[in-house]
């Protein structure tokens, strides 16, 4: 492969992992890749269906020709016929001038529809025409166009249930699973959790222009690989991004916050909802009475203006000698009663000069 096949395909092909269930779904893609057939991506949300097209592209031999794509639920059923096929100017009200469909534009190349259950029967009975014998019309039009396009569909849905159910055609089916290739769910892959999270943070504290990320804690990565993780990958990536921004850029991140809706004036109803806001604060407050009291008593012995980035480094500073002297200076054992791994210890002690 050429330069420009590996520039592109490292844009998109952020496939990581190195689980046994992982690494035989990449060894699939690589064997049907090649092939000049349609190919049918099944998988949870949050799974990284289109990666999984991308990467199918971009080992075909069409990788140097346009990979178009489409999420079919993102459309009006309406339009999802005018958008895939186009249309001629004046087939219908609203049609000033003649649109060109994705089938067109991804002629020669690769065309990858998403949640294609959400089809309509229409669509469905035009893509096996098309899938059949390489041809379709323009909606409102009369003249046969031909098209060499790589089809690849993606769905989270049971479409064997559903074809049997009858809201799916038998026939689309059958063409489309030429083969099947259904993504493992994050739950399954818990050895890629700690790798997938790091390459997160560290993609996340490049966009805050931060120079380092600091590290989880031992806490923290048993937290992320006891969580089901139902939006896969990219409730992960968001979980991961959103606590590295929470978190100050010296700063090991020691619990995770995985719902970004976690508050105690959260809404719980729609009717109601300034009643169940009061409702909360009050439940929240009658729960944490002793802890406020104690709170503010430890506030009121604090003399302010003060110096929040140094009292928080002198409060560190102290926390770490507490445990060293617990563990009677074993930095293994420090390291385990402050919860952080020996590195990250380390990495404490170098900055705070505690080093002998």
């Amino acid at each position: 492969m050429t330069d420009k096949y590996q520039s592109r395909n490292s844009e998109r092909d952020n496939l990581i992992g190195e689980s046994a269930c992982f690494l035989e779904t990449l060894e699939h893609i690589s064997q049907v890749a090649p092939l000049d057939k349609p190919v049918l991506v099944v998988g949870e949300r949050g799974t990284g269906k289109e990666l999984i097209a991308a990467r199918l592209h971009y080992l075909s031999s069409r990788w140097d020709q346009p990979f178009i794509t489409m999420n079919c639920a993102a459309i009006n059923e309406n339009l999802l016929e005018t958008d895939l096929f186009g249309h001629e100017s004046g087939s219908f009200t609203g049609a000033g001038k003649k649109h060109i469909g994705r089938f067109e534009r991804a002629d020669h190349g690769t065309l990858f529809l998403d949640e294609l259950a959400n089809s309509s029967s229409l669509v469905q009975e035009k893509l096996l025409r098309v899938i059949e014998y390489g041809e379709y019309e323009r909606v409102g039009g009369t003249k046969t166009l031909k098209t060499d396009v790589r089809l690849i569909c993606a769905t989270n849905e049971d479409l064997p249930y559903l074809a049997e159910q009858g809201q799916f055609r038998h026939d689309l089916l059958d063409r489309l699973a030429f083969d099947v290739i259904t993504i493992p769910p994050l739950r399954a892959r818990q050895e890629d959790i700690p790798m997938l999270s790091e390459y997160f943070a560290l993609n996340m504290t490049r966009e805050l222009k931060r120079e380092y990320f600091a590290g989880f804690s031992p806490r923290a990565f048993s937290q992320l690989s006891e969580y089901s993780w139902p939006g896969n990958i990219r409730e992960l990536k968001n979980v991961i991004e959103r606590n590295v921004y929470r978190t100050n850029e010296d700063e090991i991140i020691s619990s995770i916050n995985f719902n970004p809706f976690t508050s105690p004036w959260r809404l719980t109803g729609n009717i109601n909802g300034k009643e169940n806001i009061i409702k909360q604060v009050d439940n929240t407050n009658t729960e944490s009475e002793e802890s406020s009291i104690s709170e503010v008593s430890a506030i009121s012995t604090i003399k302010f203006p003060i110096d929040l980035k140094t009292a928080s480094q002198d409060y560190e500073i102290s926390l770490i000698k507490s445990a060293l002297k617990e563990s009677q200076f074993n930095q293994k054992k420090t390291a385990e009663l402050l919860e952080l791994t020996y590195h990250q210890l380390r990495g404490y002690l170098k900055k705070y000069q505690l080093l002998d």
